[in-house]
């Protein structure tokens, strides 16, 4: 796929999945603009405060002039409801939620024609494990806000998300219990999901917008009772 001269906004591009995506639109061409709170070649900063998301989107169009993909893809922390406090659960749903919007809001303008907004999700915004309110919300905010901005922007721009599963983005390659549980018999991997966001934002995705397409091997799939495939309940977590 090709994506010569286009540039490429990716939140938390430094590390894990955002890193994988931000190299294989460079190889496809792109000029990736990065902003992350690890030191980075292109703008650091915590898309978490209203100042930043200015500060960083004026010098993206500064530069570029326009905006053809915007990944949304910066982590926001796990709390539960034991430990979480106010303003954590806050932080999360800026870095999660509202950062997301703000950004889709502030290259509205700028967006060419045929541009894609990705927002990554996660299969917990349909599951959950105790313990992960902040995490979970924000993931099942931003899973609903591709919906709100998809139909807002029709016939603008194409709004799609990914949901992960268990992604390991140091490529282990996992034998036993941990690969086998998968119906699809391994563990993913960061290139498992950049490479949906590359062909969402394609041409042969043109029609796909709205959607929510959940990369996780199945596992959300997975009815489990007790004594089903070798799980035995032995009460509450």
């Amino acid at each position: 796929m090709d994506f010569n001269g286009r540039t490429v906004v990716v939140t938390g591009g430094v590390k894990g999945i955002g890193k994988c995506i931000c190299e294989e639109f460079r190889k496809a061409g792109a000029n990736v603009c990065i902003i992350d709170v690890l030191p980075n070649e292109y703008f650091v900063g915590d898309i978490g405060k209203k100042e930043t998301l200015h500060a960083f989107a004026e010098k993206v169009i500064k530069e570029f002039g326009q905006v053809d993909v915007l990944v949304n893809n910066a982590i926001p922390i796990m709390k539960g409801i034991d430990a979480c406090t106010y303003e954590e659960f806050e932080k999360a749903l800026a870095v999660g939620v509202t950062a997301p919007f703000y950004l889709s809001k502030l290259f509205a303008p700028y967006f060419s024609k045929g541009a894609s907004i990705i927002n990554i999700s996660s299969s917990r915004d349909r599951m959950s494990q105790a313990q992960t309110e902040s995490y979970t919300a924000a993931k099942g905010g931003i899973s609903a806000l591709t919906h709100a901005l998809a139909v807002s922007f029709a016939g603008k721009v194409r709004v799609n998300a990914i949901s992960p599963g268990w992604i390991d983005t140091d490529y282990t390659d996992y034998e036993g219990p941990d690969a086998e549980q998968q119906p699809a018999g391994r563990v993913g991997n960061p290139m498992d999901i950049a490479n949906m966001v590359l062909f969402l934002c394609s041409d042969k995705a043109g029609f796909i917008t709205g959607e929510n397409i959940c990369i996780d091997g199945g596992m959300t799939k997975l009815m489990i009772y007790h004594e089903d495939h070798g799980w035995t309940y032995s009460g509450h977590v």
